[in-house]
Parts: C-alpha cells; sequence; structure tokens
C-alpha cells in the first residue's frame, strides 16, 4: 500500500513539473525589431530579441533579452486574437516626443498578444518578424 500511494505521489510530481516545463517553453518567442523603439523607459535597437513572459492571469512580467542579458522588462496585458498570428510581430506608436512606443508583441502561432501601457494610439503600426 505505501508502495502504491509512493509511485502514485512520484507519478503525480513527474507529471507536474513536465507540465511546468512545457508551460515554461510556451511563455518565450523571438522578435526581430526593425526600428528603434521604447518600453518602460528603455531603448531597444533594431535587432534580435528573446521575449519571455511569467505569470497566470491577465497580467504578466515580460523580459526582453538580447543574447543572454536582459535589456527591458515591463508589466503587459495578455490577451488572445480571434485567429492565430502568422509571425512574430510588434507595434509600436509614435509618443510624445517622436520616438517609437512598443505597444504590442504578437506570439506567432497562437492567438496570444502582449499589450504595453495603454497606448492604442490611432498611430500605431505592426511589423512583422520572422522567426
Amino acid at each position: 500500500m505505501k508502495l502504491n500511494k509512493l509511485a502514485v505521489s512520484l507519478l503525480a510530481l513527474d507529471l507536474f513539473a513536465s507540465t511546468a516545463v512545457f508551460a515554461r517553453e510556451g511563455n518565450k518567442t523571438s522578435l526581430n525589431i526593425f526600428e528603434k523603439v521604447t518600453v518602460n523607459g528603455k531603448t531597444l535597437n533594431p535587432g534580435k530579441y528573446t521575449v519571455d513572459w511569467q505569470g497566470t492571469g491577465s497580467t504578466v512580467q515580460v523580459n526582453i533579452l538580447q543574447g543572454k542579458q536582459t535589456v527591458a522588462t515591463a508589466t503587459a496585458r495578455v490577451s488572445e486574437q480571434p485567429t492565430r498570428n502568422d509571425n512574430n510581430a510588434y507595434g509600436s506608436s509614435a509618443g510624445p516626443d517622436g520616438t517609437r512606443e512598443l505597444t504590442t508583441i504578437y506570439v506567432g502561432g497562437q492567438r496570444t498578444t502582449l499589450n504595453f501601457g495603454d497606448s492604442q494610439s490611432a498611430q500605431s503600426s505592426a511589423s512583422s518578424s520572422s522567426k
């Protein structure tokens, strides 16, 4: 009886651990940025970045990395689009001083979007990014 409980406990722990690993992998994507943009006061120059986010629910913590170095962190609101995003892409809008502000990241192959701030300017634009 004790052996059965131990076996069930180990199986449950293994299942939980593997689920956590898969969930973690699902919260990471690459993103090519084609223009200088700012996010949470940090300037991102054009280039290839890795975006990962942690948290559950509608608000998550987003880390933007270039190589292994975190270059920006911000809080984002997670939303689901009606259809899957074809590619990784981002949206930006003109800030009051003319700089571009990162407003949205569209996760390719998923319906997930990460929305930064509450800027929904009519001047916003979306740029595709390949993986």
